[in-house]
């Protein structure tokens, strides 16, 4: 499943440890927003890997599915990297 999974996390050093472990799952399209095709074991484990560094009453992630077809909707003002997303392909 390809998820859009964003952060707004208070402290850089949780905040650059967040971003640090979404690198190692998807691609950073801005800031503090990944895409990322995960698998059910994959977004588990990266869940309990992120819940280890954030604040719950501080910081806040969220993985947003994006079916293939809302992906072909997404309207991107501005640079836009050329790439392919394969959802049977599996980041790790």
């Amino acid at each position: 499943m390809f998820y859009l999974v964003t952060y707004d996390i208070v402290l850089d050093r949780r905040r650059n440890k967040v971003a640090h472990i979404l690198e190692g799952y998807g691609m950073r399209v801005q800031k503090s927003v990944f895409e990322c095709v995960l698998n059910p074991d994959q977004r588990e484990m990266l869940q309990r890997k992120l819940s280890r560094y954030i604040k719950p009453e501080e910081d806040q992630v969220r993985f947003y599915p994006l079916s293939p077809r809302y992906r072909k909707k997404v309207l991107v003002l501005g640079l836009q990297p050329q790439r392919e997303v394969d959802d049977v392909a599996f980041i790790v």
